[in-house]
């Protein structure tokens, strides 16, 4: 009875984790893939791809190493692409630099030196260039409650609430509160939703290797994934004891994001706040057994993505205004802590904030993203003000 109980606490502690992670997110995937050019259906499967690529990386990662290693989407990298909008060669372009992006996350585990390149990136600027881009879907909730206020009121009343009384599952019952604006909606306007749009399925397409995507999407995928999600997600881990195999974490999870590529996945990483449900106390006292709750989450996030043609469906029957709340409310934290990380040390403070202007205005100059200016930005202001300090006598 006792060995049933204890094994309780860690599964149960990874069906959480998992429903968190999707419900929390899922939209601002959603959004990142068909900003860059996806239809429903590329969306959907990439969300799919996604999804059981973290699944199977979790199953992996914690069974061989019985450590309570937690694999990701990039949540990060969706924002990433929601903001950048479509790039020169469309669609199969942004396949191209997702599948670019896998080989730079394979190369930083293969390469030591690449992987200690990105920990010398500072935390400032990295973190407001997230900030940047994270401000602008943060807007979503203003802006759809001006366009629609009947529509994204209660969804933002309910995220409030429970904000206040659940936090951690805030973002969750916001999307909740949404399905049901969505199901009110579908009633009154009459709209039918098919069987066929509910069956899961993949669809790949072939990858397009262009400059512009390259730069313009698969660098700042790439940095925003490893300073944002790997880096943060490995220290998460150590401040719970456990030490992650670098390397075989950095394969792993790019081989995934190699393979996840044509059926429009985008990234998959180290888990960082979600990792701390599955290697924390609440997967019980016996850390031995905590590994139980990274691959428990596994597999129901592969569950979870089978039902991601219903959900993406469900998504784009949504009223004007719901999904980008939904997506905005979704990531406020992220903000928080990005501007909040970004601006803790006051020598950081006027690059973080150059880096932060320049990655929220959107700009695209060249055919290229604002993130990917905003990095060189944020280090050239960097780089002019140190070189003008004089150390005291």
């Amino acid at each position: 009875m006792r060995a049933s109980s204890d094994l309780m606490r860690p599964v149960s502690a990874g069906v959480v984790s998992a429903l968190v992670a999707f419900t929390s997110s899922f939209v601002v995937v959603l959004a990142g893939l068909t900003a860059v050019g996806a239809d429903h259906d590329q969306a959907a499967s990439g969300l799919l791809a996604v999804s059981v690529l973290m699944g199977a990386g979790s199953i992996v990662l914690a069974g061989w190493t019985r450590t309570p290693i937690t694999v990701a989407w990039s949540t990060p990298g969706a924002a990433l692409l929601a903001a950048t909008g479509a790039v020169h060669g469309g669609w199969p372009a942004a396949v191209g630099a997702f599948l670019l992006t896998g080989v730079l996350i394979v190369l930083t585990g293969v390469v030591p030196w690449l992987g200690e390149l990105i920990v010398r990136i500072p935390t400032s600027i990295a973190q407001a260039m997230l900030a940047g881009i994270l401000f602008q879907l943060c807007l979503g909730p203003i802006t759809g409650l001006a366009e629609n206020p009947a529509a994204v009121a209660p969804v933002i009343v309910v995220w409030l609430l429970a904000l206040r009384f659940l936090p951690r599952w805030a973002a969750p019952l916001a999307f909740l509160a949404a399905a049901v604006v969505i199901g009110v909606h579908l009633a009154v306007s009459g709209d039918a939703v098919t069987a066929a749009s509910l069956v899961p399925r993949l669809e790949i397409t072939a990858p397009r290797f262009t400059l512009a995507a390259a730069i313009g999407i698969a660098l700042p995928l790439y940095l925003v994934t490893m300073a944002s999600q790997n880096v943060p997600g490995v220290a998460v881990m150590k401040g719970f004891g456990y030490d992650v195999p670098w390397r075989r974490s950095m394969v792993i999870t790019g081989i995934g994001t190699v393979a996840g590529a044509p059926a429009g996945g985008h990234a998959v990483n180290l888990a960082a706040i979600s990792a701390a449900l599955a290697a924390g106390p609440e997967a019980g006292p016996d850390r031995s057994k905590r590994w139980i709750a990274s691959v428990t989450s596994g597999v129901v996030m592969i569950a979870l993505g089978v039902g991601s043609a219903a959900v993406g469906t469900l998504m784009a029957l949504a009223p004007a205004g719901v999904v980008a709340a939904v997506a905005g409310l979704a990531l406020i934290g992220t903000l928080a802590a990005s501007l909040r990380a970004a601006l803790a040390e006051a020598d950081e403070q006027i690059p973080a904030v150059v880096t932060f202007a320049t990655a929220a205005s959107g700009v695209t100059m060249l055919g290229v993203s604002a993130a990917f200016w905003a990095l060189l930005a944020g280090l050239a202001v960097r780089v002019v003000l140190r070189s003008g300090r004089r150390d005291p006598p």
